[in-house]
């Protein structure tokens, strides 16, 4: 008699710990560094080096840990307040809407970090009311999805569908010129609270790890200050 496989949910998963380190499981860890122009301008992304993790591993998120990005319990010794202030609602509830001839954008400006993706030109904004061709679509597409927060969506306007990156689950370091940035997390990885409720699954999201944020657990570019 055969044994019958069991599937099991897949355990790709960031838990929130109360005043202490991001808990993950099954998510593999690398590096994005951010591609600017002369003038500082964010327009790409390079891939950096693919960080060795086990199965299970946590993520400083109080900024003082001695082994970063890896927590070193250091968030004990400073009486870290990772308190969470973030709103469990989603994301469609709190998003403005710019609509085009070819596009329609949200934005939800709780989800800004100041990656300065959508200032780049003239903007994200103005770019969805202008883009009326092929080629000003994808230009303005890529731009909105290059910010790594999400706090940009995009929806053809005639299919009335999302245009997402295709991400595998997955955490990046974000590499800025200045220094370390935010955790960008990918592909609608499940972020529980520590309060054990779950935020809304999104493709595009970035969590603090500077332990500044006031919109705790994500970032709101306090580690640029």
């Amino acid at each position: 008699m055969k044994a019958r496989k069991v599937s099991e949910k897949s355990s790709k998963s960031i838990s929130v710990s109360l005043n202490g380190p991001y808990k993950v499981s099954d998510l593999p860890l690398d590096e994005a560094i951010m591609v600017c122009e002369g003038d500082g301008s964010p327009v790409d992304w390079k891939k950096g080096k693919d960080l060795v993790v086990q199965k299970n591993y946590s993520l400083c998120r109080c900024g003082h840990s001695k082994k970063k990005p890896f927590c070193s319990g250091e968030h004990a010794e400073i009486g870290f307040d990772g308190t969470e202030s973030a709103g469990k609602e989603k994301y469609s509830e709190n998003a403005e809407k710019t609509i085009g001839p070819k596009l329609t954008l949200l934005d939800n400006h709780s989800f800004c970090n100041h990656s300065g993706f959508c200032t780049v030109g003239q903007g994200v904004w103005t770019s969805v009311e202008s883009a009326d061709d092929k080629k000003s679509k994808e230009k303005a597409v890529k731009q909105i999805c290059d910010c790594p927060t999400g706090r940009l969506v995009v929806f053809d306007k005639k299919t009335g569908k999302e245009i997402e990156s295709r991400f595998e689950k997955s955490i990046s370091l974000i590499k800025e010129p200045e220094g370390d940035g935010a955790l960008w997390v990918k592909g609608k990885v499940k972020i529980k609270s520590s309060d054990g409720k779950v935020y809304e699954k999104r493709n595009r999201v970035c969590l603090c790890r500077c332990g500044k944020s006031g919109n705790k657990p994500f970032c709101d570019g306090s580690h640029l200050e």
